[in-house]
């Protein structure tokens, strides 16, 4: 007698959908634009757990949207060797994911109302963008993503736009700490999605989506990868060198040895194995992000 797979519940499947281990992205820029909120007196407890919130909301609707319209563009096949996908799997259907996708958003943008009422109107603006980068990145007729110019469009939303915008949201300024700060929490979440397309090179190059990762080759992929992630580093050195801050900035270099452990499993493997790579680089830019904002409190509590 055959014996039937239990069915997976629905809160788990749409629990794989959202992605959990990419997350991390979505909180560590916030954590140091809070930090830095809190270094320069303008910390505020709301609008910081408004913009963490946002962020949240945020990811897990790009996650569905990736899910969805990487499936109905044929980019997602039975060969993919990332994490199961609910539409490709038949767990969801397109039109259930993109539901939860516009929940997600309309989500996201009611937490944009109540931040734009305590912080102004430019959060209307870096919020409609943001949703904007999120489904265009593999949505809509010219999705940026299969292009290679994912990395750029990561870099400046989950970068630049999200800790700036998690500072703003608390000073109602922009601050050029807050606009450094961005710099190695960008290049980390870069790398993320850099270790994401080197594992897919083969099946992108196979059904069209030219990723950076299948421009460069998988050689360049992963130097791109080194280069993202020691860079990173070079940011709280320059800032402890120049004497902008305090040696607490030193603190991120913590992570390091997990960064190079990182590296060297990154240069020896491909495919599903970098799967661990992925989750391991999320794990990273968290580490690292409450590191590097430990050391920017710590140089307004105790400057050495």
């Amino acid at each position: 007698m055959e014996i039937s797979a239990k069915p997976i519940p629905k809160f788990k499947v749409w629990l794989l959908a959202a992605r959990p281990r990419t997350l991390p992205a979505a909180a560590a820029p916030v954590i140091i634009g809070a930090a830095i909120a809190f270094q320069e007196s303008t910390f505020r407890l709301l609008p910081a757990l408004g913009a963490l919130a946002g962020a949240l909301l945020l990811q897990i609707g790009a996650n569905f949207a990736n899910d969805v319209f990487d499936y109905q563009k044929g980019a997602d096949t039975t060969e993919r060797m990332g994490p199961t996908r609910v539409t490709l799997s038949g767990m969801l259907s397109p039109a259930e994911v993109k539901a939860g996708m516009w929940t997600m958003f309309s989500l996201a943008a009611l937490v944009g109302v109540y931040l734009t009422l305590a912080s102004g109107w430019p959060v209307i603006a870096i919020g409609l963008l943001s949703i904007a980068a999120a489904i265009l990145y593999t949505g809509g007729p010219f999705p940026y993503g299969y292009r290679g110019l994912g990395e750029l469009f990561v870099f400046l939303f989950f970068g630049l736009a999200a800790v700036v915008g998690t500072y703003y949201v608390q000073a109602v300024r922009v601050s050029i700490h807050a606009i450094i700060g961005s710099v190695p929490v960008g290049l980390l979440i870069v790398a993320i999605l850099a270790v994401n397309n080197l594992r897919d090179l083969p099946t992108d190059r196979a059904t069209g989506k030219t990723t950076l990762a299948v421009r460069l080759g998988e050689q360049g992929a992963r130097q791109e990868f080194m280069l993202l992630v020691l860079l990173a580093y070079l940011v709280p050195l320059l800032l402890t060198l120049s004497k902008v801050d305090s040696w607490w900035m030193l603190l991120p270099f913590l992570t390091l040895p997990m960064a190079i452990e990182l590296i060297q499993y990154v240069n020896k493997n491909s495919g599903k194995p970098l799967n661990r790579a992925l989750a391991r680089t999320g794990q990273l830019t968290l580490l690292f992000s409450f590191t590097y904002a430990a050391g920017v409190i710590l140089s307004r509590l105790l400057p050495l």
